[in-house]
């Protein structure tokens, strides 16, 4: 029978980590080594070279020999799946790079032959019609989703150096780049990252597009912002032929990207990657990133306009700050005072839910970048105190 690891295990997450933990302590002793290649001459006699006991392989590559020896000496094997076109044990975050591997340029018709495209239609046939995917389809995508919050825990919390400070910034996926909105939200996000927050968005198009790019350019001049945008504009929504063509123009002029976080969903896999993040926290489960995106996002929110998508997160995360599930509560800041008071009223709806909670004076109604701004350097402070 398995005996559950302590909490206390040691990852190791690749063959560099795993060798030198054995040379440093002689022992794989509560320890889990996940999507690791063993295989290497060298490697499996440093595996072989002590006891397995109470040490977890999860989808690691592994000969009969090695296999042997860790069953022997008290090792656990979780074997890899075969047949799926994503790696279930994965150790990293995505990168544009890797989701878009398979795309060329001029011909838009090979977005489908991308890595992206083939892990969403696997994931789409083994969900059809509304129906569970079949057992082993399913455990696969759930401990993908694991060791995406996994590898997104190491990106958020380092051993070494800083927590990130996690600015969220919601909105919807059609608001189209040629839309004064679209600048604006790129501009906020510029600034944000200028000022040395970390934007999040959920890693669609629209205004996650947007301030995914604004974040990438902040290695540049403001006036950067405005010359992609224009660039962009000239393929407005997501289902314009040049719409990645001109992405990968912007990318190609500003090789010096600054760091952001997509955290996108192949239940809408019929969207088109976001190119302009730097790390890619995709998964298969859409209730688990949204509320997962929420909580990561402890410096704040801002609600650009969207629909039901984005109206959804905004009670998702009232609750998460009603009930102070995930710490102290933080900013809801919503952009475009006539947007969220009229069109859609949903802000004198959250004000009232707030009241008497410990979130009523962390809402903000603006039409300006600069509040927002002012509004999360104004709380920074109070959440690291």
């Amino acid at each position: 029978m398995y005996d559950c690891c302590p909490h206390d295990l040691t990852e190791l997450e690749s063959t560099e980590a795993f060798l030198r933990h054995i040379e440093d302590t002689r022992s794989l002793k509560n320890t889990a080594v996940q999507g690791v290649n063993l295989t290497d001459t060298d490697v499996e006699a440093a595996l072989t070279s002590v006891s397995a006991e109470d040490a977890c392989f999860l989808g690691c590559d592994l000969s009969e020999a090695a296999e042997q020896h860790i069953r022997e000496t008290g090792g656990t094997i979780f074997p890899g799946f075969v047949g799926v076109p994503f790696r279930p044990y994965r150790s990293s975050l995505y990168t544009p790079a890797e989701l878009m591997a398979g795309y060329e340029r001029g011909r838009p018709e090979t977005r489908d032959d991308t890595t992206d495209a083939r892990i969403y239609r696997y994931f789409k046939g083994r969900k059809r019609d509304g129906r569970d995917a079949p057992v082993m389809d399913a455990l696969a995508f759930r401990i993908h989703d694991h060791a995406i919050d996994n590898a997104l825990r190491d990106l958020l919390s380092p051993d070494e150096g800083a927590e990130r400070r996690v600015v969220g910034i919601m909105g919807g996926h059609q608001l189209e780049r040629d839309a004064p909105l679209y600048r604006q939200v790129a501009q906020l996000a510029w600034r944000l990252t200028q000022a040395g927050f970390f934007v999040a968005t959920g890693g669609g198009p629209g205004a996650m597009e947007a301030a995914n790019l604004g974040a990438a350019l902040a290695s540049y001049e403001y006036d950067a912002v405005d010359d992609a945008v224009d660039t962009l504009a000239s393929a407005p929504h997501y289902e314009d032929a040049a719409y990645l063509d001109r992405a990968y123009d912007v990318r190609e002029r500003h090789p010096d990207r600054a760091e952001s976080l997509a955290v996108p969903t192949w239940f809408y896999g019929h969207e088109p990657s976001n190119l302009f993040s730097t790390h890619v926290a995709k998964y298969f489960a859409n209730s688990i990133r949204e509320d997962g995106l929420l909580a990561i996002a402890t410096y704040g929110i801002v609600y650009a306009p969207g629909s039901a998508g984005t109206i959804q997160e905004v009670f998702m995360d009232a609750a998460q700050n009603h009930y102070e599930t995930f710490g102290p509560a933080s900013p809801m800041i919503f952009l475009d005072r006539t947007y969220w008071t009229e069109t859609k009223p949903v802000y004198p709806l959250v004000e009232t839910l707030a009241d008497g909670t410990p979130y009523e004076d962390r809402l903000t109604l603006t039409d300006d970048v600069d509040t927002v701004v002012s509004r999360i350097e104004t709380y920074a402070p109070t959440r690291t105190a």
